[in-house]
């Protein structure tokens, strides 16, 4: 019955992603080209980076970078909707459903748009002429920092409690990731206090895991770690909210 539940949640999001499945794939076309565009063939056409081409560099910087927007904005703003404005999360609430069933459950669907927008950017990317290796590891990680940010979607749409406060977990905390977690550039020349902040952040651990998973090597066990910790932990909090909302 438990994973009865967890399928009926996700088969929901299943059903509304498969009918906008050909917007979805469109709509996430867009960012990802004209990010090869502007770094791969524009600004890194000229630049080398650990000994290789920068296009190389910047696309798992990219592909993490995705990881982290689709899934959390995938889950974190219709969740907030339904909760705030339409009303329909009191269905979920009075359903037979746990807490935790429920929350595995978005967290899987957030997961799933998450990879498939990912394997659009490497697709495109192979047309633009990076090799990146993908192999069981880097599938594996890149599954894990999507549920990661799925999680924190919806804990931030349990928590917040205004649709435009949304906006600004996007404005302090998603943008800044973006640009800083090593996405884009190395973070060595960066003052010792930054790369200390950037450092603790989850997309900075994922970025170097997909990085270097994607130049065919092998990753120590600490970012996995990491990532699982907070993965687990954001789960966690997620399932506390939903069950404090029943009470």
């Amino acid at each position: 019955m438990f994973f009865y539940d967890i399928y009926t949640v996700f088969w929901r999001d299943w059903l509304v992603l498969n009918r906008r499945m050909l917007k979805f794939i469109l709509s996430r076309m867009v960012t990802p080209i004209l990010y090869l565009v502007a770094f791969g063939w524009g600004l890194g056409r000229g630049i080398q980076m650990n000994g290789g081409n920068y296009l190389n560099f910047i696309v798992p910087g990219i592909i993490a970078l995705n990881a982290m927007n689709i899934s959390f904005n995938s889950v974190a703003s219709p969740l907030n909707m339904m909760r705030l404005y339409h009303k329909s999360f009191e269905e979920y609430l009075i359903a037979p459903v746990s807490s935790v069933a429920f929350v595995i459950g978005k967290i899987l669907a957030g997961t799933l748009r998450g990879l498939l927008s990912c394997a659009v950017i490497f697709i495109l990317a192979h047309f633009f002429g990076a090799t990146i290796a993908i192999n069981v590891g880097f599938l594996l990680v890149l599954t894990l920092v999507c549920t990661l940010f799925a999680a924190m979607g919806v804990v931030a749409a349990m928590v917040i409690d205004s649709h435009e406060d949304m906006g600004n977990v996007s404005t302090y905390f998603l943008l800044p990731m973006s640009f800083l977690c090593a996405t884009f550039f190395a973070i060595d020349s960066l003052p010792v206090v930054l790369r200390w902040v950037i450092e603790i952040l989850p997309l900075t651990h994922a970025t170097y895991a997909l990085r270097i998973l994607g130049a065919g090597g092998s990753i120590s066990w600490i970012p996995v770690l990491i990532l699982s910790t907070y993965t687990i932990a954001l789960t966690g909090v997620g399932i506390w909210t939903l069950a404090h909302c029943r009470d």
